[in-house]
């Protein structure tokens, strides 16, 4: 690694170096050439300076998948001071699709840690960590100054619009102490309003506590019959808080509401109606922004067919005699690429303007973590067979539960399979992956009478293994008619395992 080295051009240094009268105190020794200085004398000096020193290389917290704007430092693998090299794993890092190791692109020593582990939310081009050349002092390395996260763009200043006359705006009635509040129809308030009367000088009986205009037309008429007086509220002077009255304890709507949300303490028991925050990792944050955009933008179609697994299972009854595990689930993955082979228009995805087709078969399979809905890509799944794909989908879902999916095995894929039949789940709906146009829902197998006839034509009720599977389609590149055809020539492929071949 080569350092880049800056001299400063402090005047006794020059005088030091040239050999300048006067510089015998550092160790200057006079030869052939006039005086020059020893070469102990010289080191030990020279490093007991600032003048010479080299600049730490950045560690910045890097890009690690197209849509990731922040990060968060999960672990560090070296400690200060330690030796890397480059390729060596420097510390973990949490995108908002998985855990992904940085690595050292240089050698030298971890002088400084400037982002412990565990931070969260760090952005883009931070400074979190340097790296000095062996044999510096990594101790004493300052921390570069200019170094940050790129500011916020910052808003245009908007001109301050002009004086304008100043509106008289009626005040609103303030409540008074001591009073009783009702909540008022519109009839009642007119007629309280006109007569001069106040809600509280009657009972509502309305329901939930409202005041209605039969309780203010049986005010008027204790008005009128002298019962009660004339009574308009007037505002209160403003005294010292005091202790509730029994009667404003005690008094009050039947129903009533709370002005604000109740407010937990920490470390104090939960208050009735409170709630506790659950922070939200960059994976959730990530995924609820895409399908509220995936809901809201793209225009869902649905087709929903059962299909017979009863060939399915018999196949993987051998496959198991001959020690070969597979899953239903890999076989539904295998249909699904076959059919999109033979019918590419629905292969395709929606790039804002357009549909565009796909030369690849990329099959995203959904895999549930603790941090959320991950999924990996069995990469060209068509040309893949039943055990091939049973073993990429183990080592993948693995590592989708480890965070350790690198970008690679996650981003892109041409259509998308969410199977919750494991869950005991007959049937559901998914919602798409844009810019996939489409993603497949698959339920649990369970058995099913059906009424069939013999080769003799005679009806017999049989057992038949079902599954229900739900296609939801993007209508903008795969209509209703399209998707319809699709189902069906993967229902064909899936009863019929021999075409999987």
């Amino acid at each position: 690694m080569a350092a880049s080295w800056r001299l400063g051009c402090d005047p006794r240094l020059l005088r030091y170096l040239v050999g300048f009268p006067g510089c015998r105190s550092v160790g200057l020794v006079k030869g052939a050439l006039g005086w020059s200085v020893s070469r102990g004398a010289y080191w030990r000096w020279f490093h007991s300076t600032q003048w010479l020193r080299g600049d730490p290389i950045k560690i910045l917290m890097p890009s690690l998948s197209p849509t990731m704007e922040e990060g968060n430092v999960v672990k560090w693998l070296k400690k200060e001071g330690e030796a890397v090299s480059a390729g060596d794993a420097l510390c973990e890092i949490e995108t908002d699709k998985a855990v992904v190791t940085l690595d050292a692109s240089d050698d030298g020593i971890l002088a400084k840690i400037v982002v412990e582990e565990g931070s969260k939310n760090i952005r883009l081009g931070s400074l979190i960590g340097l790296i000095v050349e062996e044999g510096e002092d990594w101790k004493h390395v300052e921390i570069p100054k200019d170094v940050g996260p790129p500011p916020p763009v910052s808003k245009p200043s908007e001109p301050r619009p002009s004086p304008e006359p100043q509106i008289s705006i009626p005040v609103k009635k303030e409540h008074i102490p001591g009073t009783l509040r009702f909540r008022l129809s519109p009839a009642a308030r007119n007629i309280l309003e006109k007569h001069s009367l106040d809600a509280s000088q009657g009972t509502a009986t309305g329901p939930r506590g409202i005041f209605t205009k039969e309780d203010a037309l049986r005010l008027v008429q204790l008005k009128q019959t002298g019962k009660i007086t004339e009574s308009r509220p007037t505002p209160a002077p403003a005294a010292t808080p005091t202790a509730p009255s029994p009667l404003q304890t005690t008094a009050g709507p039947s129903y009533p509401r709370p002005m604000i949300p109740p407010v937990s303490t920490p470390g104090q028991p939960s208050a009735v109606g409170t709630f506790t925050e659950i922070p939200a990792s960059n994976i959730r944050r990530v995924i609820a922004k895409r399908l509220t955009e995936s809901k809201s933008t793209v225009p869902h179609a649905y087709a929903t067919a059962d299909c017979d697994l009863g060939a399915v299972l018999k196949v993987r009854q051998d496959l198991v005699k001959d020690d070969i595990k597979v899953s239903v689930n890999d076989f539904i993955i295998k249909a699904a690429a076959v059919t999109l082979k033979q019918m590419p228009d629905v292969n395709v995805s929606w790039d804002g303007e357009g549909p565009k087709q796909l030369p690849f078969i990329d099959i995203s399979v959904a895999v549930a973590t603790d941090k959320g809905l991950l999924t990996p890509i069995i990469k060209d799944a068509a040309a893949k067979g039943i055990q091939e794909i049973a073993d990429s989908v183990k080592a993948l879902s693995k590592k989708a539960r480890d965070g350790k999916l690198l970008p690679e095995e996650y981003q892109g894929g041409s259509f998308s399979i969410s199977n919750l039949g494991m869950f005991g789940i007959d049937e559901f709906t998914a919602v798409i992956n844009p810019p996939q146009a489409c993603i497949l829902a698959v339920g649990r197998f369970r058995p099913v009478l059906k009424l069939t006839e013999d080769e003799e034509g005679n009806a017999k009720l049989q057992q038949r293994q079902l599954i229900t599977v739900t296609m939801s389609s993007d209508s903008r590149v795969v209509d209703d008619e399209l998707a319809t055809r699709f189902l069906k020539s993967f229902k064909a492929n899936l009863e019929n395992p021999i075409r999987l071949a």
